[in-house]
């Protein structure tokens, strides 16, 4: 062999063997970027033998190779040098100073009345969009008093004692009219269920609490008086749901109890994301949404073996939106809702033995006890940690007509999660964990 083929042989297995046994970073995906976050996140894979160092820290890496670190980042630019005895990469990152918002004050002004321009308007109990703050979801055409604002939010005033927080975008302010006028008030009891109708002019706000044996529903008119309140408590049983529907001035508010027969539940079955929407990433490159599917789809076939009826929000990889799910959910008169997804961390550092495992959420107090039972049984089953049961507001598990839980059957970004959710048994194991949740929650 000539000597400058024999030159281009050697070159071509050393820079195959370097493409062979570099490590492949998943995230970040570009070298230079600008960012507005604490954290700088980087996952990838190693290749046998290369041990990675970012910054000079080693990190752990999963027997497949996995491995996800994060670095705290300071304001301007950041050198992050990550480093095998492969390969060595630099990435500029710049964080973008911190904004330093001003403390908001709550803006007073004569009182002023308002209409809510769309369906399930979260009313809140604080000026802030965040979820576990609301007290009720209004109506469109839903009169309001509005008498104050802070934000991008307006204040409700509903009693002498009582007020709330509405987003400004839903709200159009209208010319003051007539107070509503109080026309009946009906209850009904039914083997499984317990309905009261009040019934006024027009349509008027209402909050909903929950108590230890009861659903407290309060109707305001203000505009009548600022003590116009109307109080229905509903006694719940111990597994129930509850349904408010409003329709020209007439609240129906519903307390029933789930059925005793397994036979008789439906069960809507939610594997997160889809289509475009591909969720989170893992280390080694591994979409989300096909997860969720394949648990989801295993999980329908558990459910049919016992007889119990399931609807799948979708069977393949589609869109689908969030609210599209929720139909499908009260279409078929749901009864549990279980929404599939896998986890990964926000702006926090990295903590692999910390961030790993199964945490389930739900929304309603109605939900907390399916919640608990899923989390002891699908970390036992698939053998992963118990990362906890928490409230939390997700669009498709706020609905009270079911039983909603969101279940993170492991974390996408660890490496050691990583090698279960890769295992041809980590779908079947999650799947069995939630049917036999399902089946102690409705035979407790």
């Amino acid at each position: 062999m000539a000597p400058m083929k024999r030159w281009l042989v050697l070159l071509l297995l050393i820079f195959g063997v370097s493409r062979v046994y570099a490590y492949e970073l998943v995230l970040p995906k570009e070298k230079k970027s600008t960012v507005t976050t604490d954290y700088a996140f980087f996952v990838g894979r190693a290749h046998n033998g290369e041990a990675i160092l970012i910054n000079d820290a080693r990190v752990y890496t999963a027997s497949n190779g996995a491995f996800a670190h994060s670095v705290k980042l300071k304001e301007g630019e950041n050198r992050v040098v990550v480093r095998s005895n492969f390969n060595t990469q630099i990435y500029r990152i710049c964080k973008s100073p911190s904004k330093i918002q001003k403390a908001e004050t709550v803006e007073e002004f004569e009182q002023r009345a308002g209409i809510v321009k769309n369906d399930n308007v979260p009313l809140r109990s604080t000026p802030e969009n965040y979820g576990l703050n609301r007290i009720a979801h209004l109506f469109r055409g839903t009169s309001v008093l509005i008498n104050g604002s802070k934000g991008e939010f307006y204040r409700v005033f509903l009693s002498k004692d009582k007020s709330a927080w509405i987003a400004k975008r839903e709200v159009d302010f209208v010319e003051t009219s007539s107070a509503a006028a109080f026309i009946n008030m009906d209850g009904k009891r039914f083997k499984n269920a317990a309905v009261q109708v009040i019934s006024f002019t027009k349509n008027l706000p209402y909050t909903v609490e929950e108590r230890e044996k009861e659903v407290i529903f309060k109707v305001y008119n203000p505009e009548l008086s600022d003590t116009s309140v109307y109080t229905l408590n509903i006694p719940k049983p111990e597994k129930y749901t509850y349904k408010v529907s409003l329709e020209d001035g007439v609240y129906t508010f519903k307390v029933s109890e789930l059925p005793a027969d397994i036979k008789d539940y439906t069960v809507i079955i939610d594997a997160g994301h889809g289509g475009s929407e591909r969720g989170a990433i893992g280390c080694l490159g591994d979409e989300e949404k096909n997860i969720n599917l394949r648990i989801a789809l295993e999980l329908q076939k558990h459910l049919k073996d016992l007889g119990i009826n399931t609807v799948m929000t979708r069977e393949c990889d589609g869109n689908i939106s969030l609210g599209d799910r929720v139909k499908i959910a009260k279409a078929n008169n749901a009864n549990i809702f279980v929404s599939i997804h896998l986890n990964s961390i926000g702006d926090i550092p990295m903590n692999i033995h910390k961030n790993k495992g199964t945490s389930v959420y739900y929304f309603n107090p109605n939900s907390k006890a399916l919640a608990e039972i899923v989390e002891k049984r699908v970390s036992k089953s698939a053998g992963t940690k118990k990362d906890g049961t928490r409230t939390a507001a997700f669009y498709v598990i706020i609905p009270p007509e079911y039983v909603g839980i969101l279940v993170e059957a492991a974390y996408m970004t660890n490496p050691m999660d990583s090698v279960l959710y890769r295992t041809d048994n980590f779908a079947k194991n999650i799947a069995n964990g939630i049917a036999e949740s399902i089946v102690e929650f409705i035979n407790k």
